[in-house]
């Protein structure tokens, strides 16, 4: 997923205590803290809410480049490298709709705001699969413009309701772990069941119905608002029973910031128009988000390195979030085929007939989230026993495994298509083991990552090296967009990589082998090197 999945899936450093759960680590204080029964009704507030969220994130994103490619017409390469400028811009805008939650409107505006913003964006590409036939400038005016409110409504939405979830339990609370285990679960019930509803609706071999995907994926997200803007007041309060989320305040009462509604509207709509027109120009005109992120991984490393308040042993701390942040890139971009590539791969070269019915290319889009609900229970068992024996391996060895495994469920797509003609289709089997392998991978090292950068973080930059980790996110997405665009197409000339042709799809999926497993062969080889700079930081 991703979660994002995660999919970008959690957010800020109250996310990293969903591995607490599955590594069944937990802190001294929790354990001491006597259990309380049950969870706040709150918490499935927030569940239900972040769950049609990601139905119509992921709904949306399951027919994306089969709309692009199909309605509007736009080539492979160009499809993908959208792709991975929409995902990337996606893992960035967080960073601004929390700072403004934090100092301007608080989590339930931003939700709120955040949400509406997505659905008025969701709305759009509606109407941009309704005109597209008939108004193709039109259509593509809408096009963006949807993505851009996707993107800006995604900045406020996701880095606040995550952060809501850890305010329900007062502290040291030991309930809070399998809290985000639950909410966890919201994220992956969405995944799953919005590429299907989407998929079915959208994906039906008629490039005029993907508008209906859209709009689904635009009433699933009304639906998480309405609920959550019925529900908020009465269930989503603090241990003490007040409103939780609302404007920032000062000791005294008063409004931490204030400011005029108009000034930060406008704000607001220049931002989304801002996010508008980058998304174009990067797609279009110039590549300008790889060198947006370089720099500001430059910057940050810059911003903190030079502070003299750190030692020795912080400085090393740090340097090992940013090194398994570089190699989590790796990761990413393999993964995150799944939205371009992968999904070109089921709908060509995909044997998805089973006689009655065939199954939509979207409809792959679901195993992730349904493999993780699956599993992550087992790698909670395992991780748990592991650590009872005193054999658990630490986080940069389990990196290094979902990398492994990332790079195996590759090896497993590339025998399954190694010799095979363009016109040849292969079974569904074949799609299905790579994305179940990809999610042991993603169970090795997406939480774990993000629990490592928790703890390894001194507290005055526990924001700052989070935004590291994210961006790297964003720089495998865009990266991921970039290694489709070498997806072969018999139609054109074969795409070059470092020199290389990549004539087939065996060569094409071996590069991914290669990619991660190398990078999995050196991140296991720094190993020991990377747990001793780490000074028992975990």
């Amino acid at each position: 997923m991703d979660r994002t999945q995660i999919e970008m899936e959690v957010d800020t450093i109250n996310s990293a205590q969903i591995i607490n759960s599955i590594s069944g680590a937990s802190s001294t204080q929790e354990m001491q803290q006597v259990p309380k029964k049950g969870h706040p009704k709150g918490l499935y507030v927030l569940f239900v809410t972040e769950m049609w969220e990601r139905f119509s994130y992921y709904g949306m994103r399951a027919i994306l480049v089969l709309f692009m490619t199909k309605a509007l017409m736009y080539d492979k390469a160009f499809a993908s490298n959208l792709y991975g400028s929409y995902t990337g811009l996606v893992y960035l805008t967080p960073l601004i709709g929390g700072y403004i939650a934090d100092r301007f409107w608080g989590n339930q505006r931003s939700i709120i705001t955040g949400g509406l913003l997505m659905a008025f964006g969701q709305f759009l590409l509606f109407f941009c699969g309704t005109t597209y036939h008939t108004s193709p400038h039109l259509s593509t005016f809408l096009f963006f413009a949807g993505l851009g409110f996707l993107i800006a409504g995604n900045g406020f939405f996701k880095p606040n309701i995550s952060s809501m979830v850890g305010q329900l339990y007062p502290k040291g609370d030991r309930r809070i772990d399998a809290a985000y285990t639950i909410f966890y679960m919201g994220i992956n019930v969405g995944g799953a069941l919005g590429p299907l509803l989407c998929g079915a609706l959208g994906d039906t071999g008629n490039p005029t119905d993907f508008r209906w995907g859209f709009m689904v994926a635009g009433i699933g997200m009304l639906l998480g608002i309405l609920i959550f803007k019925k529900l908020k007041d009465k269930f989503v309060i603090s241990p003490e029973g007040k409103t939780l989320g609302l404007t920032p305040t000062k000791a005294d009462g008063t409004v931490q910031v204030k400011t005029s509604q108009i000034l930060v509207y406008g704000g607001l709509l220049a931002l989304s128009i801002a996010i508008i027109g980058l998304l174009y120009i990067d797609a279009t005109k110039f590549g300008i988000l790889s060198y947006l992120l370089i720099t500001a991984v430059l910057g940050i490393g810059f911003m903190i390195f030079s502070d003299r308040s750190l030692n020795r042993v912080d400085k090393q701390r740090i340097g090992v979030i940013f090194i398994t942040a570089f190699f989590v890139i790796f990761f990413w971009s393999a993964f995150e085929q799944a939205g371009a590539s992968l999904t070109f791969f089921a709908e060509e070269q995909t044997h998805r007939n089973l006689g009655w019915y065939t199954v939509p290319a979207s409809f792959f889009q679901s195993l992730n989230s349904l493999f993780i609900i699956i599993f992550a229970p087992i790698f909670a068992f395992l991780w748990v026993k592991l650590g009872n024996r005193g054999i658990e391996p630490s986080s940069p060895t389990k990196m290094a495994l979902g990398l492994f495994l990332l790079a195996l469920g590759y090896l497993v797509i590339a025998y399954g298509v190694k010799g095979i003609q363009p016109s040849t289709k292969v079974s569904m089997m074949w799609l299905t083991s790579m994305y179940a392998l990809h999610t042991y991978g993603e169970l090795c090292l997406s939480p774990i990552g993000l629990s490592l950068v928790n703890k390894l973080s001194p507290l005055r930059f526990g924001s700052l090296l989070m935004a590291v980790w994210f961006l790297a996110n964003a720089a495998a997405n865009k990266m991921a967009g970039i290694l489709s665009a070498l997806y072969p197409d018999p139609s054109k000339s074969a795409p070059h990589l470092l020199g290389l042709e990549i004539t087939g799809l065996y060569q094409f999926f071996m590069l991914f082998v290669f990619m991660a497993g190398i990078a999995s062969v050196i991140l296991f080889t720094v190993t020991k090197y990377l747990q001793k700079m780490m000074h028992n930081g975990e």
